[in-house]
């Protein structure tokens, strides 16, 4: 399979139809221009993840950990118990398909973990949370509360790598657009953190990507969401490309801080 296609940053692009990138790519050792070019919005895959193939490129990832934390956040009214271990977290809900990629390492030394378990979680299209959760999470809604969708969990290979195929997230009022992450190693809660999007990528697929573009727009910026500090956002921000078959990548390379 070819390599990625890239979406750069830039406000100037909310105009054009033209996805560019890399988004918060800023760190990178060695530069990634002449891998990608640009592409369209509209020739982004829509509906899921459906059709996506098992063989996927390798992700490409920071050498330096971008979140480098030990329990600075709360799990959230949204989480579940008893979450699967499983590659895709779709469970079929629609949206514009997506790899994610965590590379788990100490954060002293980024010697790679093997066999942390590492889970993700996060709001579909519309903003909803799945599961049996605080009734915030999928206000009235029976259907969703009996389901499992955009949950999911992965043990770290031996270059403390863990794959996730999901869809990108919706967003809800007060938040910005995120997905929930926990790390445990040896059974001990190392980390529970919250992933970001850039705000121009947000703009985009909600603006554009068909899934996304017929709900309001969002309320809430990165540096406006209460959860973070402005000095939070770029740390854990993803870094997100668009692969060759029309989905998009986002990575992230996580420190754990030591087990005390």
């Amino acid at each position: 399979m070819k390599r990625r296609t890239v979406v750069l940053q830039g406000a100037a692009m909310l105009a054009s139809t033209i996805v560019p990138m890399p988004f918060a790519r800023r760190g990178m050792a060695q530069p990634l221009a002449g891998r990608f070019q640009e592409r369209p919005v509209s020739d982004l895959t829509s509906g899921g993840t459906a059709g996506v193939p098992d063989a996927l490129s390798a992700p490409v990832f920071r050498p330096e950990p971008q979140c480098a934390v030990t329990l600075n956040k709360m799990l959230g009214p949204c989480h579940t118990n008893d979450v699967p271990i499983r590659d895709d977290v779709t469970e079929g809900v629609t949206g514009l398909p997506m790899r994610v990629s965590l590379r788990v390492v100490d954060a002293n030394g980024c010697k790679p973990i093997e066999n942390a378990d590492v889970e993700i979680w996060h709001a579909d299209v519309s903003g909803v949370y799945s599961g049996r959760a605080a009734a915030m999470c999928n206000p009235d809604d029976e259907t969703v509360r009996n389901a499992g969708f955009l949950r999911g969990r992965q043990m770290t290979d031996s270059d403390g790598v863990a794959n996730f195929l999901t869809v990108y997230p919706g967003w809800y009022g007060g938040r910005a657009p995120h997905i929930h992450l926990r790390v445990l190693v040896d059974d001990h809660e190392l980390l529970i953190s919250q992933l970001l999007f850039d705000d121009a990528l947000n703009d985009i697929i909600y603006g554009q990507h068909a899934d996304y573009a017929d709900r309001q727009p969002r309320d809430t910026m990165n540096d406006r969401d209460f959860v973070f500090s402005r000095s939070d956002v770029k740390k854990i921000t993803f870094d997100v490309e668009t692969l060759d078959i029309g989905i998009l990548q986002a990575s992230c390379t996580i420190g754990l801080a030591a087990r005390t």
